[in-house]
């Protein structure tokens, strides 16, 4: 049995292929370029029952992965994180059947974990020695951390706003590090001209194809996790979207392999109201958003005024019958402490946006009561803690507590 089925990578705009030996950024037209594999050979060599005494990490799916050579394999130990009933939450909500699938305990605290494992070992198998990339912060911390596991050299920029533990796990892992006085899209720019200048790989959000494949390892967790089941809702925070491409990329290969049976689960674009160019796009019914001026949220993750993906992330909404929404961050600080007070998790407040956004489609009747949703916590909430103001009362020593 192969280690891998990888085929080839393709166009999704004008269908050019290329090899999955060689480097590639995006295609000749500008498009992100996807991942094809042998889906055949895997038919005939895989079942799902054959998974069940596999590590549980990410890699167990290793055959619908690119890393063609198992020595190239470079992790922290990632993946298979817990689909979580959430019932007290969901009873609040109406909603019994929701699931919270908690990527706030990968390795470095964050989804980002995911894209940056299957990333970085692929980039080690093409021979890759160095990268740049902008960041909003969790995804550099985790491009920067599994760059040094590999050896590799990373350079990373943020908006001096990020949160200041990603910009900590940057700079202790020894990447090169630098703080722009703006946002991503500007951090973007300024990676663009370095890897120009200096022939760099382009770790960028999908310019570079491997991120969306550690990415989609999340649903085909939750296919496995559910039996192979597929549930009605699946809520996703939307800044880059390579989440959401790619847990319906993932659905589509599961389909394709025939793991998983009928309709696949409404993909919902979950985004700040400060920020919204996703929303705002479905709203119209484009196939591309336009760039989001003057974007603010404190849901600093999706803070991203114009995705690259942004048609990949139409085209899933649209293609499962989801939808997209913005949610105030008023709206999703109250929805982190409901969701701390009642289920005792600390998500992050991109995480709790899709709380919010749960409790604001069964209010309208867009979701329904029996139905099995899951939201999505793509950080640990620790990595926030300015989002969190409390005033706590200061004791002295001789003093008692009386109640």
């Amino acid at each position: 049995m192969k280690h891998s089925y990888v085929s080839h990578l393709f166009c999704p705009k004008c269908d050019t292929r290329y090899t999955a030996e060689d480097k590639h950024q995006l295609c000749t037209c500008g498009s992100p370029l996807l991942v094809a594999y042998d889906m055949e050979g895997i038919s005939k060599s895989l079942t799902p029952a054959m998974l069940r005494d596999r590590e549980p990490s990410l890699w167990r799916y290793r055959e619908l992965l690119p890393v063609i050579q198992p020595e190239h394999v470079v992790t922290l130990g990632e993946g298979f994180t817990p689909l979580l009933p959430m019932r007290s939450i969901g009873a609040d909500m109406q909603i019994p059947g929701l699931l919270m699938k908690d990527e706030g305990l990968l390795p470095t605290g964050s989804f980002k974990a995911r894209g940056a494992a299957v990333g970085i070992s692929k980039a080690k198998e093409l021979g890759v020695t160095e990268l740049a990339m902008p960041t909003n912060g969790n995804a550099g911390a985790a491009w920067a951390l599994y760059a040094a596991r590999a050896k590799m050299k990373s350079t990373i920029i943020m908006p001096v706003d990020a949160p200041l533990i990603t910009r900590n796990e940057c700079a202790i892992s020894g990447s090169n590090l630098y703080l722009v006085n703006g946002l991503i899209s500007d951090a973007g720019r300024i990676v663009a001209d370095l890897v120009k200048s200096y022939s760099l790989y382009d770790a960028s959000t999908l310019k570079e194809p491997y991120r969306i494949e550690g990415k989609k390892t999340m649903g085909l967790e939750i296919a496995e996790q559910l039996g192979w089941k597929l549930p009605d809702v699946i809520l996703y925070p939307t800044g880059g979207g390579v989440g959401l491409i790619g847990i319906y990329k993932a659905l589509q290969e599961l389909q394709t392999l025939g793991w998983v049976q009928g309709k696949l689960p409404r993909l919902v674009s979950v985004q700040a109201e400060g920020c919204a160019p996703i929303v705002k796009a479905w709203e119209n019914q484009a196939k591309a958003s336009e760039f989001w001026q003057e974007s603010k949220t404190v849901a600093f993750g999706i803070n991203v005024p114009k995705a690259l993906g942004d048609f990949l992330v139409l085209e899933a909404i649209y293609a499962t019958g989801g939808c997209a929404i913005s949610i105030h961050d008023e709206e999703l600080l109250q929805e982190q402490q409901r969701i701390a007070e009642l289920e005792g998790a600390f998500v992050c407040p991109e995480g709790a946006a899709t709380f919010a956004a749960a409790r604001k489609l069964k209010q309208s009747g867009w979701i329904a009561e029996d139905e099995c949703v899951i939201a999505l916590n793509t950080g640990a909430g620790i990595k926030y803690p300015d989002t969190v103001n409390v005033q706590v009362p200061v004791l002295q020593p001789e003093e008692r507590i009386t109640r």
